[in-house]
Protein backbone atom coordinates (compact mmCIF):
# COMPACT_ATOMS: atom_id res chain seq x y z
CA UNK A 1 0.00 0.00 0.00
CA UNK A 2 1.39 3.52 -0.95
CA UNK A 3 1.67 5.97 1.66
CA UNK A 4 -0.53 8.29 -0.12
CA UNK A 5 -3.33 5.76 0.35
CA UNK A 6 -2.40 4.75 3.92
CA UNK A 7 -2.57 8.40 5.09
CA UNK A 8 -5.86 8.48 3.12
CA UNK A 9 -7.41 5.38 4.99
CA UNK A 10 -5.99 6.46 8.28
CA UNK A 11 -7.92 9.84 7.89
CA UNK A 12 -10.86 7.97 6.85
CA UNK A 13 -10.63 5.89 10.10
CA UNK A 14 -10.10 8.67 12.31
CA UNK A 15 -13.39 10.19 11.11
CA UNK A 16 -14.89 7.73 11.08
CA UNK A 17 -13.67 6.58 14.45
CA UNK A 18 -15.09 10.30 15.68
CA UNK A 19 -18.41 9.56 14.42
CA UNK A 20 -18.37 5.86 16.67
CA UNK A 21 -17.30 7.14 19.71
CA UNK A 22 -19.90 10.44 20.03
CA UNK A 23 -22.56 7.91 18.80
CA UNK A 24 -21.36 5.41 21.60
CA UNK A 25 -20.82 8.22 24.33
CA UNK A 26 -24.81 9.43 23.36
CA UNK A 27 -26.22 6.34 23.88
CA UNK A 28 -24.01 5.27 27.07
CA UNK A 29 -24.76 8.69 28.74
CA UNK A 30 -28.36 8.41 27.38
CA UNK A 31 -27.74 11.95 26.00
CA UNK A 32 -31.32 13.46 24.96
CA UNK A 33 -31.76 14.75 21.20
CA UNK A 34 -32.62 18.07 22.33
CA UNK A 35 -28.85 18.20 23.80
CA UNK A 36 -26.95 16.45 21.36
CA UNK A 37 -28.56 13.80 18.81
CA UNK A 38 -26.49 11.01 17.78
CA UNK A 39 -25.05 10.90 14.01
CA UNK A 40 -27.37 7.90 13.29
CA UNK A 41 -30.13 10.20 13.72
CA UNK A 42 -28.74 13.24 12.34
CA UNK A 43 -27.78 11.39 9.21
CA UNK A 44 -31.59 9.78 9.09
CA UNK A 45 -32.85 12.79 9.08
CA UNK A 46 -30.39 13.98 6.15
CA UNK A 47 -31.84 10.88 4.16
CA UNK A 48 -35.68 11.87 5.10
CA UNK A 49 -35.61 15.36 4.16
CA UNK A 50 -33.32 15.18 1.37
CA UNK A 51 -36.04 16.73 -1.35
CA UNK A 52 -36.89 19.08 0.92
CA UNK A 53 -33.52 19.93 1.94
CA UNK A 54 -31.89 20.45 -1.40
CA UNK A 55 -33.60 23.69 -2.55
CA UNK A 56 -32.41 25.29 0.35
CA UNK A 57 -28.78 23.80 0.11
CA UNK A 58 -29.26 25.06 -3.60
CA UNK A 59 -29.94 28.29 -2.18
CA UNK A 60 -27.14 28.90 0.34
CA UNK A 61 -24.36 27.11 -2.08
CA UNK A 62 -25.64 29.50 -5.49
CA UNK A 63 -25.61 32.54 -2.90
CA UNK A 64 -22.32 31.57 -1.30
CA UNK A 65 -20.77 31.37 -4.57
CA UNK A 66 -22.04 34.61 -6.28
CA UNK A 67 -21.01 36.10 -3.08
CA UNK A 68 -17.77 34.97 -3.43
CA UNK A 69 -16.89 35.69 -6.58
CA UNK A 70 -17.94 39.13 -6.25
CA UNK A 71 -15.76 39.13 -3.34
CA UNK A 72 -12.62 37.32 -5.03
CA UNK A 73 -12.71 40.39 -8.06
CA UNK A 74 -12.97 43.37 -5.29
CA UNK A 75 -10.38 41.53 -3.06
CA UNK A 76 -8.14 41.11 -6.24
CA UNK A 77 -8.10 44.22 -7.44
CA UNK A 78 -8.35 46.63 -3.90
CA UNK A 79 -5.03 43.67 -2.97
CA UNK A 80 -3.62 44.77 -6.85
CA UNK A 81 -3.79 48.73 -5.95
CA UNK A 82 -2.69 48.08 -2.14
CA UNK A 83 0.04 46.00 -3.18
CA UNK A 84 1.70 47.94 -5.80
CA UNK A 85 1.43 51.65 -4.60
CA UNK A 86 3.27 52.73 -1.21
CA UNK A 87 0.62 55.68 -1.23
CA UNK A 88 -2.33 53.30 -1.16
CA UNK A 89 -1.28 50.74 1.21
CA UNK A 90 -0.35 53.79 3.70
CA UNK A 91 -3.85 55.13 2.90
CA UNK A 92 -6.24 52.38 2.69
CA UNK A 93 -5.10 49.94 4.50
CA UNK A 94 -5.65 50.78 8.04
CA UNK A 95 -9.34 51.76 6.46
CA UNK A 96 -9.76 47.95 5.79
CA UNK A 97 -8.72 46.45 8.71
CA UNK A 98 -10.60 48.78 10.44
CA UNK A 99 -13.78 47.58 8.62
CA UNK A 100 -12.58 43.93 8.79
CA UNK A 101 -13.15 44.72 12.45
CA UNK A 102 -16.52 45.45 12.60
CA UNK A 103 -18.64 42.36 13.32
CA UNK A 104 -20.10 41.24 10.50
CA UNK A 105 -23.66 40.14 12.04
CA UNK A 106 -24.21 44.29 13.19
CA UNK A 107 -24.30 44.77 8.79
CA UNK A 108 -26.56 42.37 7.89
CA UNK A 109 -29.50 45.09 9.12
CA UNK A 110 -28.36 48.11 7.38
CA UNK A 111 -28.10 45.90 4.17
CA UNK A 112 -31.62 44.52 4.98
CA UNK A 113 -32.80 47.90 5.31
CA UNK A 114 -31.49 49.24 2.19
CA UNK A 115 -31.92 46.10 -0.41
CA UNK A 116 -34.87 44.46 1.94
CA UNK A 117 -34.85 40.62 3.15
CA UNK A 118 -33.66 37.86 0.45
CA UNK A 119 -30.57 36.82 -1.85
CA UNK A 120 -29.17 40.10 -1.72
CA UNK A 121 -28.12 40.77 1.72
CA UNK A 122 -27.16 37.27 1.91
CA UNK A 123 -24.51 37.94 -1.05
CA UNK A 124 -23.46 41.27 0.31
CA UNK A 125 -22.41 39.82 3.68
CA UNK A 126 -20.66 37.00 1.86
CA UNK A 127 -19.20 38.98 -0.32
CA UNK A 128 -17.52 41.74 2.72
CA UNK A 129 -16.67 38.71 5.34
CA UNK A 130 -14.43 36.95 2.25
CA UNK A 131 -12.89 40.02 0.63
CA UNK A 132 -10.42 40.71 3.25
CA UNK A 133 -8.34 37.70 3.29
CA UNK A 134 -8.11 38.07 -0.62
CA UNK A 135 -6.99 41.34 -0.54
CA UNK A 136 -3.99 41.03 2.44
CA UNK A 137 -2.60 38.37 0.54
CA UNK A 138 -2.49 39.47 -3.03
CA UNK A 139 -0.68 42.51 -1.36
CA UNK A 140 1.45 40.47 0.38
CA UNK A 141 2.62 38.16 -2.39
CA UNK A 142 2.99 41.90 -4.54
CA UNK A 143 5.31 43.04 -1.45
CA UNK A 144 6.86 40.26 -1.94
CA UNK A 145 7.95 40.92 -5.67
CA UNK A 146 12.04 41.97 -5.66
CA UNK A 147 13.11 45.12 -5.97
CA UNK A 148 16.06 44.19 -8.02
CA UNK A 149 13.91 42.18 -10.39
CA UNK A 150 11.38 45.44 -10.77
CA UNK A 151 14.87 47.41 -11.62
CA UNK A 152 16.07 44.90 -14.08
CA UNK A 153 12.74 44.74 -15.73
CA UNK A 154 12.18 48.80 -15.92
CA UNK A 155 15.78 49.23 -17.24
CA UNK A 156 14.83 46.50 -20.14
CA UNK A 157 11.61 49.33 -20.86
CA UNK A 158 8.81 47.34 -19.01
CA UNK A 159 5.83 49.70 -17.45
CA UNK A 160 5.12 49.53 -14.07
CA UNK A 161 1.44 47.46 -15.63
CA UNK A 162 3.85 45.15 -17.65
CA UNK A 163 5.63 44.39 -13.98
CA UNK A 164 2.40 44.23 -12.34
CA UNK A 165 0.73 41.68 -15.07
CA UNK A 166 3.72 39.65 -16.23
CA UNK A 167 5.77 39.28 -12.92
CA UNK A 168 3.81 40.36 -10.10
CA UNK A 169 0.22 38.53 -10.62
CA UNK A 170 1.99 35.04 -11.65
CA UNK A 171 4.11 35.57 -8.04
CA UNK A 172 1.14 35.83 -6.05
CA UNK A 173 -0.77 32.75 -7.13
CA UNK A 174 0.27 30.73 -4.10
CA UNK A 175 -0.63 33.29 -2.09
CA UNK A 176 -4.03 34.19 -3.92
CA UNK A 177 -5.19 30.67 -3.29
CA UNK A 178 -4.04 30.18 0.48
CA UNK A 179 -6.72 33.32 0.72
CA UNK A 180 -9.36 31.23 -1.61
CA UNK A 181 -9.52 28.18 0.88
CA UNK A 182 -9.83 30.57 3.73
CA UNK A 183 -12.34 32.95 1.93
CA UNK A 184 -14.56 30.29 0.93
CA UNK A 185 -15.74 28.87 4.49
CA UNK A 186 -15.49 32.73 5.47
CA UNK A 187 -18.35 33.00 2.60
CA UNK A 188 -20.41 30.40 4.10
CA UNK A 189 -20.46 31.96 7.29
CA UNK A 190 -21.53 35.28 5.97
CA UNK A 191 -24.66 33.41 3.67
CA UNK A 192 -25.94 31.55 6.90
CA UNK A 193 -25.42 34.52 8.77
CA UNK A 194 -27.53 36.75 6.87
CA UNK A 195 -29.90 33.89 6.14
CA UNK A 196 -30.77 33.28 9.80
CA UNK A 197 -31.49 37.05 9.69
CA UNK A 198 -33.28 38.23 6.90
CA UNK A 199 -34.62 35.41 4.78
CA UNK A 200 -37.07 32.76 4.16
CA UNK A 201 -34.69 30.26 2.39
CA UNK A 202 -31.32 28.62 2.83
CA UNK A 203 -29.73 26.19 5.19
CA UNK A 204 -29.29 29.35 7.56
CA UNK A 205 -33.31 29.61 7.89
CA UNK A 206 -33.65 25.66 8.08
CA UNK A 207 -31.54 25.58 11.18
CA UNK A 208 -33.26 28.72 12.74
CA UNK A 209 -36.47 27.85 12.32
CA UNK A 210 -35.85 23.72 13.45
CA UNK A 211 -34.03 25.57 16.89
CA UNK A 212 -37.36 27.39 17.20
CA UNK A 213 -39.21 24.12 16.93
CA UNK A 214 -36.67 21.96 19.01
CA UNK A 215 -35.98 19.94 16.05
CA UNK A 216 -32.33 19.56 16.92
CA UNK A 217 -31.46 16.67 14.56
CA UNK A 218 -32.73 18.78 11.76
CA UNK A 219 -30.38 21.68 12.86
CA UNK A 220 -27.46 19.66 12.76
CA UNK A 221 -28.33 17.69 9.93
CA UNK A 222 -27.61 21.76 8.39
CA UNK A 223 -24.61 21.95 9.68
CA UNK A 224 -23.81 18.33 8.41
CA UNK A 225 -24.62 20.33 4.88
CA UNK A 226 -22.79 23.31 5.14
CA UNK A 227 -19.61 21.48 6.70
CA UNK A 228 -19.66 19.36 3.21
CA UNK A 229 -20.33 21.85 1.21
CA UNK A 230 -17.49 23.56 2.61
CA UNK A 231 -14.96 20.19 2.45
CA UNK A 232 -15.87 19.70 -1.20
CA UNK A 233 -15.08 23.76 -2.52
CA UNK A 234 -12.02 23.22 -0.69
CA UNK A 235 -11.00 20.12 -1.74
CA UNK A 236 -11.70 21.73 -5.20
CA UNK A 237 -9.42 24.84 -4.72
CA UNK A 238 -6.92 22.27 -3.27
CA UNK A 239 -6.56 20.52 -6.44
CA UNK A 240 -6.57 24.01 -8.84
CA UNK A 241 -3.70 24.91 -6.48
CA UNK A 242 -2.21 21.67 -7.39
CA UNK A 243 -2.42 22.86 -10.87
CA UNK A 244 -1.76 25.85 -11.02
CA UNK A 245 1.49 26.45 -8.28
CA UNK A 246 2.98 22.79 -8.45
CA UNK A 247 6.15 25.08 -9.14
CA UNK A 248 5.78 26.80 -5.89
CA UNK A 249 5.47 23.75 -3.77
CA UNK A 250 8.41 22.40 -2.95
CA UNK A 251 7.91 17.97 -2.93
CA UNK A 252 8.67 16.69 0.14
CA UNK A 253 8.62 12.83 0.85
CA UNK A 254 6.46 12.22 4.88
CA UNK A 255 7.14 9.31 6.29
CA UNK A 256 4.05 7.74 7.59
Amino acid sequence: MSATLRRRSLSIGLILAFFGVWEVLCIALNVSDLVLPRPSEIFTVLWQRAPQLWPHMLQTLGTTLLGFVLGVATGVVLGAIVGSSRLAYDTAYPLLIGFSSIPKVAVVPIFVLWFGSGTVPAVLTSLVICFFPIVVNIATGLATTEPELEDVLKALGASKFDILWNVGLPRTMPFFFASLKVAITYAFVGTVLSETVASNRGIGNVMISASSNFNVPLAFAGLFILAGLGIALYAIFSLIERQVTGWATRKREIAV
